[in-house]
């Protein structure tokens, strides 16, 4: 059984943005893997910097679609986003450091914050998103 398995109540646009949200799981999951057979130490800075530049630009991403359906709730969102990369930024300052700690906080961190982030925020845009398919505003 995976660390964090994707389910249905997650499903934000069956597109591009649950595409993305799939690929960071994928990436969760594969570092809670190396971490359990005590192997973090050997993929967590691969996996930090690739975590954090597809983060990066998953949340671009996410934002320029919230930006084209007037989401109301936009400030907020990027700033919740701002925040998440700040803390992804510091684990990769601790891993530097020399913290032999930061997979595990990563795998707990990720897991926590991608459950809560799609399960609450994203839900939000869904709904934006349902709401201009019925106006015919959206086609993605």
């Amino acid at each position: 059984m995976a660390y964090f398995e994707w389910a249905d109540d997650m499903v934000i646009d069956n597109g591009a943005i649950d595409e993305d949200h799939r690929h960071l799981i994928g990436l969760v999951n594969e570092l809670h893997t190396a971490t359990s057979h005590g192997k973090g130490s050997e993929v967590i800075q691969n996996i930090l910097s690739s975590l954090i530049s597809y983060t990066e630009s998953h949340l671009k991403r996410e934002e320029t679609l919230m930006e084209l359906l007037n989401f109301k709730n936009l400030e907020n969102h990027k700033s919740g986003h701002a925040k998440f990369i700040r803390k992804l930024h510091e684990l990769e300052e601790k891993h530097r450091g020399g913290s032999i700690t930061v997979a595990s906080q990563l795998s707990t961190v990720l897991r926590d914050w991608l459950s809560i982030h799609i399960r609450r925020s994203d839900k939000e845009l869904n709904s934006t998103i349902k709401l201009s398919k019925k106006a015919g505003a959206f086609t993605g």
